[in-house]
């Protein structure tokens, strides 16, 4: 059985998608995706993701050059969650953070602890 047989898509026909920084561990983004990206970015090594508020196809990197390369697949134990060790070229995030995950929450209020990439 492959990975594709084994993962529990939602009733959506969707799954949530981690990107890892291979390197140092930092959790740069979740996004989602469908059977058909889940194949295509196991295929070509690289993230391929459902954008889910334009309904279709999203490579990431396409547009901006901030390509992930895929260097390791894992599976959580229900099935329904992945995890992708990758290579981030450039920003993660489209604020152009290197990861999403750049605000961080301090007593009431919400402060950036990550540094924006060069535009």
């Amino acid at each position: 059985m492959d990975l594709l047989d084994k993962v529990k898509f939602d009733h959506n026909g969707l799954v949530p998608a981690i990107a890892q920084d291979a390197a140092n561990g930092d959790v740069l983004m979740l996004a989602y995706m469908n059977r058909d990206s889940l194949q295509e970015t196991l295929e070509k090594g690289v993230m391929v993701y459902y954008s889910r508020s334009r309904q279709k196809r999203w490579l990431k990197g396409e547009t901006s050059g901030h390509v992930q390369k895929v260097k390791e697949v894992y599976l959580d134990c229900d099935g329904d969650t992945l995890l992708f060790a990758i290579d981030q070229t450039g920003a993660a995030c489209h604020e152009n953070y290197r990861t999403c995950f750049f605000r961080k929450r301090v007593g009431e209020a919400w402060e950036i602890f990550k540094e924006k990439l060069k535009d």
